[in-house]
């Protein structure tokens, strides 16, 4: 069984034995030793039939230093040791995937990457059926082989190019793969069925997935490639759950890469993945809720819709804003109120993203809370039925397909129709699209149906205010063809003094008048 597996390494001289293989890099800060795997067999190696188990001992001595994987050939199979041995040629096996290999040329160390996929393999198995209590050195190496195959620093073009939380439309459709995934993914299954393993205790496992080691691994979230992304998603999630002691540390940390994000950068990958992690733990709050995850909501989750690129997460942005409805309704008007604050003025398409979620968050509105919030929400809402972009206009009035917000206004309608209706007749007479003239007609003859007198009261103002402002204008036409009269009376001479772009004073105007 020895040859089985020591004769598939490839042939080449002993000197050669570290050039290509394993890095010589350290698994622990305790060790000057690291797994080097060698390319190397002694002479007629392929042929070893008569070889004694002793020689093959002395042989996986030299390949693998006993210091580091205590006498045990990492190559074996679970199956052929006895279970008492079993752990620690788990220890030996996470040695020596501890060596880390380049990716940029598939032919480099092939075999030794097959070897070490094989061993990750193993592993993953191992995790997968074990009963027995993991011990704390199996824990400590553990913690050790994440940390030297998972966490490192992106290449400079990892950030310097357009991110897909970063810029906004279209990036995200040409995500960047990590040429390592064959070996990433696998650390990334063995870290999640390793922390949620029952064999696992908490109590242990803290001290060496501490609060270094959760910084380092929500980094990780920044990474191009959308798979690790999606796998460090789930990790986090069954972290927050596992380690109980570690969760305000978690939210604190997460909350400060928001605030680097919206306050400073803009440009993070894993903003979406992050706030669909927090979906579920808000979910799972206590009532009432703590004071701090009321901040939480206020300095996180609203100022959140600021960044340009709140398309790319704003699913997992409104489910976040739900779940905090769900828990505590009352929260709803200054919800609205935080939103209406980063309102878009000039991007209509934000624009129909916010009037989308607003409708989403009035689904869960009581009449109490809305009426709070229902004047400079409908006056934010008349503004977007008078846009020229017909898209905006179009979707502020989709509003009233939804029954509950119907159900609202018509509750209030005599606060919201004397701040609407002028907007629909405004829209019923000067707006381009067909589509928006069609929907303000419906949304005109619904207003008349709730309160007929109301609505015929306020188109009779604005017929009023039209006739006053009108008025208002001839008569600033009138006083500026005055003031032309007269200064065409005055010819201009050298010592006349002469006012530029400025307006006429008041004293001058009454007399003009």
């Amino acid at each position: 069984m020895w040859k089985q597996f020591l004769g598939k390494l490839p042939r080449t001289k002993s000197s050669g034995a570290g050039r290509d293989g394993f890095d010589a890099g350290q698994c622990s800060s305790n060790s000057t030793n690291g797994i080097q795997r060698a390319t190397s067999l002694p002479s007629g190696g392929g042929s070893g039939g008569g070889r004694s188990a002793s020689a093959i001992k002395r042989m996986s001595s030299a390949v693998f230093p006993s210091s580091v994987v205590a006498g045990i050939e990492p190559l074996v199979a679970f199956k052929d040791v006895p279970g008492s041995e079993r752990h620690n040629l788990f220890v030996s096996k996470l040695g020596l995937c501890c060596a880390v290999f380049d990716f940029s040329d598939p032919a480099k160390s092939a075999a030794e990457k097959d070897i070490k996929r094989q061993a990750l393999l193993d592993l993953v198995d191992f995790v997968d059926t074990n009963t027995s209590r993991f011990s704390e050195p199996v824990i400590a190496a553990c913690s050790r082989m994440f940390a030297v195959n998972l966490f490192r620093v992106f290449p400079p073009n990892y950030r310097s190019g357009s991110s897909s939380s970063g810029s906004g439309e279209g990036d995200e459709d040409e995500p960047m793969f990590d040429p390592a995934w064959c070996h990433l993914q696998l650390v990334y299954e063995l870290l999640l069925k390793f922390i949620g393993s029952t064999s696992l205790d908490a109590k242990v496992g803290k001290k060496y997935f501490d609060h270094s080691f959760i910084v380092r691994l929500l980094n990780l979230l920044d990474s191009e490639d959308p798979r690790e992304r999606d796998s460090l998603k789930t990790i986090l999630h069954r972290i927050y759950g596992k380690f109980m002691v570690h969760r305000p540390f978690i939210r604190k940390a997460v909350s400060n890469i928001f605030y680097h994000f919206v306050f400073e950068t803009q440009r993070h990958n894993g903003i979406a993945e992050l706030l669909e992690v927090f979906g579920s733990v808000i979910s799972g709050f206590a009532l009432p809720l703590k004071e701090e995850h009321k901040i939480f909501l206020w300095r996180v989750l609203i100022p959140l819709h600021k960044p340009k690129s709140v398309g790319v997460y704003l699913q997992q942005l409104t489910y976040c804003v739900t779940q905090f409805l769900d828990k505590d309704p009352k929260l709803a008007g200054s919800i609205i109120i935080g939103l209406l604050r980063y309102w878009p003025i000039t991007n209509s398409q934000k624009e129909v993203m916010f009037l989308s979620e607003i409708e989403e968050i009035l689904e869960a509105t009581s009449a109490v809370e809305f009426q709070k919030c229902m004047v400079p929400l409908f006056r934010r809402i008349a503004h977007c039925i008078n846009s020229s972009h017909f898209q905006v206009a179009e979707r502020a009035l989709f509003m009233w397909n939804n029954d509950h917000i119907i159900s609202l206004i018509a509750q209030n309608h005599q606060v919201i129709m004397p701040i609407i209706v002028p907007a629909l007749e405004q829209n019923s007479q000067t707006h381009w699209n067909q589509a928006v003239l069609n929907l303000t007609a419906s949304v005109m003859k619904m207003f008349s149906e709730v309160d007929e007198e109301l609505f015929s009261a306020c188109l009779t103002k604005c017929k009023e205010d039209e006739e006053n402002q009108a008025s208002l204008e001839e008569k600033r036409r009138l006083t500026w063809a005055r003031l032309e009269s007269a200064a065409a009376l005055q010819p201009v001479t050298g010592h006349t003094a002469v006012l530029v772009g400025r307006q006429p004073s008041a004293n001058l105007i009454a007399t003009l008048i």
